[in-house]
């Protein structure tokens, strides 16, 4: 099956053939593990381990956690990218309309505040969870609507941090 994978503004194709992942015209070995009870996966890709944290974020987006980053993904298949086309609807990966926390943890640092304009990228909000810090970014551009923590407060997962308008 083909799908339309788009990552910060970037869409690539990808074709799926059960272990067998093309990727962009490029074929790799490919097998993703859910760890049970977590949000976390292994992802093994020509052998080699991955961890990544993943999350749903409504239909076709899924939030994406690796190395301490965090994307935010569209993916959408190839009938739906193609009645897409012919409504006018975008295929594009939008901003997100919320922060929330990946997982438990204690807000270190917020680092944006409302009305304030951040480029994709900017780091927001410093999440401490399991004695690592964890920055959480911006993904597209976007205008802060308001933030609902404070460095010091402890968080669930799923817990709303930004708003951006």
């Amino acid at each position: 099956m083909k799908y339309f994978v788009t990552i910060a503004g970037r869409t690539v194709e990808v074709e799926v053939d059960g272990d067998q992942v093309s990727v962009s015209g490029r074929a790799r070995t490919a097998v993703l593990i859910t760890i049970p009870g977590t949000p976390l996966r292994q992802l093994l890709v020509d052998g080699r381990p991955l961890g990544l944290g993943v999350e749903r974020a409504g239909q076709g987006r899924w939030g994406l956690t690796f190395a301490g980053d965090r994307w935010e993904t569209e993916v959408v298949d190839q009938r739906t990218r193609h009645i897409r086309s012919l409504t006018g609807a975008s295929d594009g990966a939008r901003g997100p309309n919320a922060l929330r926390a990946p997982m438990p943890g204690l807000v270190v640092r917020v680092q944006a505040e409302p009305g304030q304009t951040v480029a994709a990228g900017a780091g927001i909000v410093v999440l401490e969870a399991m004695k690592m810090e964890n920055e959480l970014r911006a993904v597209t551009p976007a205008v802060i609507k308001a933030v609902h923590a404070r460095a010091g407060d402890t968080v669930e997962k799923g817990q709303l941090l930004v708003e951006f308008e």
